[in-house]
């Protein structure tokens, strides 16, 4: 059996996506402790926002509507992808 070194055991993958959530919460309250602006509040979350928009993109557009032979398996994967088609459509 070839290991791809993918998780593919669905209660690990939510163990995941709940550690990340995990991280995400303590790091905007302990950003939200040291700047308890509402300007500072609303900044970080259009950068959040706009973040996983560029990530969508990257995962979902490309695939689906852009170029249906790309198949996403990461960030490097699409700075690959961007790199080896010098003319974007």
């Amino acid at each position: 059996m070839e290991n791809s070194g993918d998780i593919t055991n669905p209660k690990l993958l939510w163990l995941k996506a709940a550690l990340f959530l995990v991280i995400g919460v303590l790091c905007a309250s302990l950003l939200w402790l040291d700047l308890p602006q509402g300007r500072d509040a609303a900044f970080f979350l259009l950068a959040v926002w706009a973040f996983c928009r560029a990530y969508y993109f990257a995962f979902y557009v490309i695939q689906h509507y852009v170029d249906p032979q790309y198949k996403f398996s990461g960030l490097i994967s699409f700075g690959q992808y961007l790199i080896g088609h010098k003319k974007l459509k």
